[in-house]
């Protein structure tokens, strides 16, 4: 469960000015729930993602992972293992193959086991379609293919929470579909929330509920 209360932040421009980019916001996330954070830009969707993803902590107002605030986690831990986010940009590493950059979030971390590791990442591999390119470069992959790459990336952990900003704004209406049908099929079969920024209403469409901001503010649930 994901519990946000009177949640605000502010963007200071200078000694004048201030944004105030979220405004009261509140709102609950059942666990294993799909939801889509909607609205135009500069409506506050991007600074939610940010700080549902533990990226900015300089917020007032409190949000709760199961029953814990998030500040309170530590921010290691809770990026690697309470969430995984899939980026717009795909942000793979040129130098390294598919399957190195899937195993990135947890190169440094002596505490996952070899063999449930291995398995995780055939898995992966296995269900997004990627078991012939395992050993490709992202710049011999299609923009579908490293969205692909993004998502296993992000699960690779088993986090409990899935974070997608706007997962198909760089592919094609087909590829975007296929990319749709993989993260609905993954929170399902997997159990995991996940929370979407889109404009896409392909995918706000199949979502168990949405969040609609505008101008920081929530105006429709």
């Amino acid at each position: 469960m994901i519990k946000a209360s009177d949640l605000k932040k502010t963007y200071k421009l200078n000694k004048k000015v201030e944004v105030h980019a979220l405004n009261d916001i509140n709102f609950s996330i059942p666990e294993g729930s799909s939801v889509a954070i909607v609205g135009p830009s500069g409506s506050g969707k991007s600074t939610l993602l940010n700080i549902l993803g533990g990226l900015d902590t300089d917020y007032k107002g409190e949000i709760l992972v199961d029953g814990k605030d998030i500040k309170k986690y530590d921010t290691n831990y809770y990026r690697r293992h309470i969430v995984g986010t899939i980026f717009q940009q795909f942000n793979l590493v040129s130098s390294l193959s598919v399957t190195e950059n899937i195993l990135l979030p947890i190169t440094f971390g002596k505490q996952f086991d070899k063999q449930h590791v291995k398995e995780r990442l055939n898995y992966l591999l296995d269900t997004l379609g990627l078991k012939d390119r395992a050993e490709h470069k992202p710049t011999e992959l299609s923009g579908g293919q490293s969205q692909r790459v993004a998502i296993a990336r992000a699960l690779i952990a088993q986090p409990k929470i899935i974070l997608a900003d706007e997962p198909t704004g760089n592919l094609d209406s087909k590829t975007g579909k296929e990319i749709v049908n993989i993260l609905f099929k993954l929170n399902k079969e997997e159990g995991t929330t996940l929370i979407i920024v889109t404009h896409d209403p392909e995918l706000f469409n199949n979502v168990n509920k949405q969040i609609h901001l505008r101008d920081g503010k929530i105006i429709d649930r």
